[in-house]
C-alpha cells in the first residue's frame, strides 16, 4: 500500500470506532491505547509499522512481552488488542489480510475471582457504621464516616462497578427509591433494585450532607452527585474509595491486599449464586453483556449443588 497511514493515525481510527460503534468507555480505551503504543514502538524498531507487520514479526513481539516477564494475562489481553485492530484494518481495506488470524494465545487457566466471605463482609460493615456513629468523632470525619459506610452499603447490595458507584447522581438517594437506573459500560443503562439497609444508608449520608451545607463553616457544596468532591470529575474518584475501603478493611481486622471495590463486586454476585439466585438474574444485576462474563462464578453454582446433593439426596453418605 502506497503512503499507508501512521501507526498513530491508524490507532485514533481505530479507537474512534470502538468509542462510536461499540461504546467503549474511557478507561477501555486507554488500556487499547497503551497497548498499542507499545506494540507500534516494538514494531518501529524493526522497520515496521502496523500497515505491513507479517504474522511473524507479531510473533516475535509476543515472544517479546514474554522475555520482559509479562504475565500470560497480559500477553492475552496485547494479543486480543491486536487481533482487534488488524480486524478494524481488514474491513477498513488498510489491510488485504490479517495477520493476527492464526496466532495462538498463551495457555492460561483463569483465575477465580477473590471472594470475601459474608462473615467478613459484615465484619467490614460494621465497622463502618461504628465509625459513622462514633460520639467522638468531629462534623467532617462524621460526614466522611458516613460516606464510607453508604458506599459500601450500596456496592454489597447492587454489585455496581466501582465506576458506576462514585458516579451515583443524588436522585438516587430518593428515600421511595426502591430501584436505580445506573449507566454502564458503552452507556447501556439498567435497573438495580435497593434493600432496605442501603436506601436507610443512603438517606442519613444525605441528610448530613445537607445539614453540612447549611453550616456556613462547611466546605460542602451542592452537586447533583451524591459522592461529591472537588476533583476535575466532581465526584468521588476510584482511587479515593479504593484507598478508604482498604484502611476500613484493616480496622476491621482483614487483610488490606484481600479487599477492593472490585472484590466486593464479587462478594455481591457469589453470595447470590450461594444462596440459590440464576446465574442470569446476577448476568443482569452485574450488567455483562455476555454469560460468559459471569461464568467465573459457575465454582459457587457447583459447590452449591455438591452440597444440595450430599445434604438431599436419599442415598448421600450420612
Amino acid at each position: 500500500m502506497r503512503n499507508p497511514p501512521s501507526d498513530a493515525k491508524l490507532t485514533g481510527l481505530f479507537l474512534d470506532m470502538l468509542a462510536a460503534e461499540q461504546g467503549a468507555g474511557p478507561n477501555t480505551l486507554d488500556a487499547y491505547r497503551r497497548d498499542l503504543t507499545d506494540f507500534s514502538e516494538f514494531l518501529g524498531r524493526s522497520g515496521h509499522s502496523f500497515a505491513d507487520a507479517e504474522t511473524q514479526t507479531l510473533r516475535d513481539y509476543l515472544a517479546d512481552l514474554d522475555s520482559r516477564g509479562f504475565k500470560s494475562t497480559s500477553v492475552a489481553r496485547r494479543l486480543s488488542a491486536m487481533r482487534h485492530l488488524y480486524r478494524f484494518l481488514l474491513n477498513e481495506r488498510i489491510r488485504s489480510e490479517d495477520p493476527a488470524a492464526i496466532l495462538s494465545g498463551p495457555k492460561r487457566g483463569r483465575g477465580l475471582p477473590k471472594v470475601l466471605s459474608i462473615a467478613d463482609v459484615d465484619r467490614m460493615l460494621r465497622r463502618a457504621k461504628e465509625l459513622s456513629e462514633a460520639d467522638d468523632a468531629s462534623p467532617a470525619k462524621r460526614l466522611r464516616s458516613l460516606r464510607l459506610y453508604c458506599l459500601l452499603e450500596v456496592l454489597y447490595a447492587t454489585g455496581l462497578r466501582v465506576s458506576e458507584l462514585v458516579a451515583l447522581s443524588r436522585s438516587a438517594a430518593k428515600r421511595d427509591a426502591r430501584m436505580i437506573v445506573v449507566r454502564g459500560k458503552g452507556n447501556k443503562e439498567r435497573l438495580v433494585p435497593l434493600n432496605e439497609a442501603s436506601r436507610q444508608a443512603m438517606a442519613d449520608y444525605l441528610a448530613a450532607t445537607e445539614a453540612a451545607k447549611a453550616d456556613k463553616k462547611s466546605s460542602v457544596a451542592a452537586s447533583k452527585w451524591l459522592f461529591p468532591s472537588f476533583g476535575e470529575s466532581g465526584h468521588l474518584t476510584r482511587q479515593h474509595f479504593a484507598r478508604d475501603l482498604k484502611e476500613l478493611a484493616v480496622a476491621s481486622g482483614l487483610q488490606a491486599r484481600l479487599v477492593s471495590p472490585h472484590v466486593l463486586r464479587h462478594a455481591f454476585a457469589s453470595h447470590l449464586l450461594h444462596n440459590g439466585a440464576d446465574l442470569r438474574i446476577v448476568q443482569t444485576l452485574l450488567g455483562h453483556t455476555d454469560i460468559s462474563t459471569t461464568q467465573i462464578y459457575t465454582h459457587v453454582v457447583e459447590e452449591r449443588l455438591k452440597s444440595l446433593v450430599r445434604d438431599l439426596h436419599p442415598l448421600a453418605e450420612k
